[in-house]
């Protein structure tokens, strides 16, 4: 991917100072945004860490309007499909827990501050009261073990002996206890066999049975059973990514948003089999949800759910990125380690971070469809992605990769100085290596 090193023009920055939309956090002013959104159907709310309030806080509130005013009807997230299950029965009001925090209770393995948070409680807690008739998905594939469960709970329920053939074909997996990446090291170098013909039986075992499963008990049986579905189409795809980790980055990646894609595209056939049509809200990072054609990741053979989801929807779809200049985020400092505050280091030089930060607004958002705003921003610059885990000492080749901004999303929403993601628990915020004086100094 070609680069281009320049220091922003005063003509480039000035274009970009008049094609910036201020946004300081209130509902109201995301009028222009919902406009640049349109009739598009699939709206997809990326993030440049999976630790920062003002990103969360800013997709809550064009959630929320696109709920109340929009007609959607969905919001899928990258989460498990069991776990969020639990969020999708509060929110319509099927779950016996009082307050979102209880519900939360489900996400329960590293990162939990990602869904475990307070800008999460207080929209699970919107959408009970002003928005029942909306669902609530996961998209993610690592829930195995727990999906295997749902399987094995949902059959037993409506059928014993489907459950016995079940566990038979899911116990290959029981020498490895909750240690997927352990049998897909195993399965991958031989020292166990695999399980895919095993994953792949169960999972036709159950679709040949979809008619009685699902007639049985009316539109509860035909959720249950859909449900009980994807949880298999997860062990399945879940056993292939596993094994996939010990082949190569990209190939468990792609494998990863392939599934991604895959939940997302059930979602929307079974809700318009059911109202008619579906508008989704697809919350996950930017390198998920923003074209990877138009970054270095495409160039690496890497697809992602933004990419995916334009060649399938096209102007259905509008895919909305963050980014941010400087703050402090909650993330870790290794894998499975303790959530901390840390501090984010100033955007490099050639950047798109650096290059709004030098517009000299706090917050804004540009429409990169609109000229002369998208032909600016064609050129390559470097972009941050800061996932659960913060590697600042190597900053440049943890956290940057080449991009053509303006290709890769339809709306950037800049916020030049954020701060961390408040988890639920306190134990979370127990570590930090920001100064109590940041940032101010004083």
């Amino acid at each position: 991917m070609a680069s281009s090193s320049s220091a922003p023009s005063r003509a480039l920055l000035d274009g970009l100072r008049q094609a910036a939309l201020p946004y300081h956090g209130g509902a109201d002013e995301l009028d222009p945004l919902l406009e640049a959104i349109g009739d598009a159907r699939f709206v997809l709310l990326g993030e440049a860490t999976h630790g920062t309030h003002e990103f969360y806080r800013t997709r809550a509130v064009l959630t929320q309007r696109l709920l109340a005013e929009r007609g959607f009807d969905a919001v899928a997230v990258e989460a498990d499909w069991p776990d969020a299950l639990r969020l999708n029965a509060y929110v319509r009001g099927e779950d016996e827990a009082e307050r979102p925090d209880a519900a939360l209770e489900t996400f329960t393995r590293f990162p939990r501050w990602m869904w475990r948070n307070v800008e999460m409680y207080e929209l699970l807690q919107w959408m009970r009261e002003h928005a029942p008739h909306a669902g609530f998905y996961g998209l993610d594939l690592y829930s195995l073990h727990a999906s295997i469960h749902a399987v094995i709970g949902y059959l037993q329920q409506h059928d014993p002996e489907a459950a016995s053939r079940a566990r038979a074909r899911y116990a290959c997996f029981e020498h490895f206890a909750q240690d997927s990446q352990a049998y897909g090291y195993a399965a991958t170098v031989g020292l166990s066999r695999s399980c895919e013909d095993d994953v792949i039986a169960q999972l036709m075992d159950l679709r040949k049975r979809a008619a009685d499963y699902a007639s049985r008990d009316g539109r509860v049986a035909e959720d249950e059973f859909f449900f009980a579905e994807q949880n298999a189409r997860l062990v399945r795809n879940a056993e292939q990514y596993y094994r996939a980790m010990f082949g190569g980055r990209v190939e468990s990646w792609n494998l990863r948003d392939t599934h991604m894609m895959e939940t997302l595209e059930a979602l929307i056939a079974w809700t318009e089999r059911q109202t008619g049509s579906a508008h989704t809200i697809v919350w996950a990072h930017n390198s998920h949800l923003g074209d990877a054609r138009a970054t270095q990741m495409g160039d690496w053979g890497e697809l992602n759910v933004g990419q995916l989801v334009r060649q399938k929807f096209g102007d259905r779809a509008c895919l909305i990125g963050f980014s941010t200049h400087t703050g402090t985020v909650t993330a870790a400092r290794d894998w499975d380690a303790p959530a901390q505050q840390r501090r984010v280091r100033p955007s490099l030089p050639d950047s798109y971070e650096r290059l709004f930060h030098d517009v000299g607004q706090e917050r804004f958002f540009v429409r990169l469809k609109d000229e002369p705003v998208r032909s600016a921003l064609i050129p390559s610059r470097l972009e941050r992605a800061i996932g659960v885990i913060y590697v600042p000492e190597t900053e440049r080749a943890s956290h940057y990769f080449r991009a053509h901004l303006a290709e890769q999303f339809d709306v950037l929403i800049h916020v030049d100085q954020t701060r961390a993601l408040q988890p639920l628990e306190t134990w979370a915020r127990e570590e930090t290596d920001v100064p109590e004086t940041y940032p101010t100094g004083i």
